[in-house]
């Protein structure tokens, strides 16, 4: 049986088979090359924004020390997180819990790390909780507070400003991280 797509000696028109299809090889090419490009136009994957939005505030780790720094007399929360990460979002609603009940009491700070702009808006949008987010893309933020490794991480700063305990790893239950807020957060 002969295949006529693989027969290159045959000329029809002026025109080989072989070069008709090598133009055809061609088209379909730079046609495959367009959609590739513009399908990398609108990837969540691009560069972070530095631009602050309704739960993200602008300024890197500058921005949080400083933020710190100016919530002296106020012990904080500090709740490191990823959308990615299974730990975080089940200890998520124990945060919003806990952030509720302690308004004007203690402040909840959020941090982002490891992670990608658009999936944290749709994880937030998911998890909604009464506090703000700073990003951290590089875990400059978290390796302020000895947090580098483990997902997720909690910092809890006493009222003086001073970083007073780290909990590595996610919380299972509502009740240890309220005696932890107890606990080191005064």
């Amino acid at each position: 049986m002969a295949y006529p797509l693989l027969k290159h000696n045959g000329i029809r028109n002026g025109v080989t088979r072989h070069s008709a299809i090598l133009r055809l090889v061609r088209r379909l090419a730079a046609l495959l090359l367009l959609l590739v490009a513009f399908a990398g136009c609108d990837s969540d994957d691009a560069a972070p924004s530095t631009a602050s939005s309704a739960n993200f505030v602008a300024g890197g780790r500058d921005a949080f020390e400083k933020a710190i720094a100016r919530e002296r007399g106020t012990p904080i929360v500090v709740n490191k997180w990823a959308s990615w990460c299974g730990p975080c979002r089940l200890e998520f609603p124990f945060f919003r819990s806990q952030a509720e009940k302690r308004k004007g009491e203690i402040l909840f700070i959020g941090v982002n790390s490891n992670d990608n702009r658009g999936d944290a808006e749709e994880f937030l949008k998911e998890e909604p909780v009464p506090f703000k987010h700073f990003e951290d893309p590089k875990l400059e933020i978290a390796a302020s507070f000895n947090a580098v490794q483990a997902f997720p991480s909690t910092a809890f700063y006493d009222s003086k400003g001073k970083l007073a305990f780290v909990h590595q790893g996610g919380y299972s239950k509502e009740d240890d991280l309220a005696e932890d807020i107890e606990r080191y957060a005064r």
